[in-house]
């Protein structure tokens, strides 16, 4: 059997959200608001996003659907990232902002251009 890489992996992972996305739009299309009013709060529930816990590979498949379902859906390179983070036991603090948000934070400690500190 092959070796599988983690890129291939992460390919694989979105186009199977795409896929599961094209089924959530067809339905949305049918019925308005299901997406926001069923689908969201029960992907957030199967991804675990609320509770303290780490996050495992596991709930990754809910968290990518999730950030597909927001404005900005993630690359390639991103999940890779995420994916070899998640391996590695490391963990992926940034990708909660994304699929709690729909947006990437690039924001640091250091910047001071992005603060909210007015003193």
């Amino acid at each position: 059997m092959a070796e599988i890489t983690t890129q291939q992996v992460a390919q694989l992972m979105m186009g199977v959200a795409r896929a599961q996305l094209a089924i959530v739009d067809s339905i949305e299309n049918s019925k308005a608001g299901f997406k926001f009013t069923h689908v969201r709060p029960t992907l957030e529930t199967a991804s675990r996003i609320r509770s303290n816990l780490p996050e495992t590979l596991q709930d990754f498949p809910s968290r990518l659907l999730l950030q597909m379902l927001g404005r900005n859906q993630p690359d390639a390179e991103r999940v890779m990232q995420d994916l070899e983070a998640l391996i590695s036991g490391t963990g992926t603090a940034p990708s909660r902002d994304v699929a709690a948000t729909g947006t990437t934070s690039n924001t640091t400690p250091d910047s001071s251009a992005e603060s909210l500190d007015m003193t």
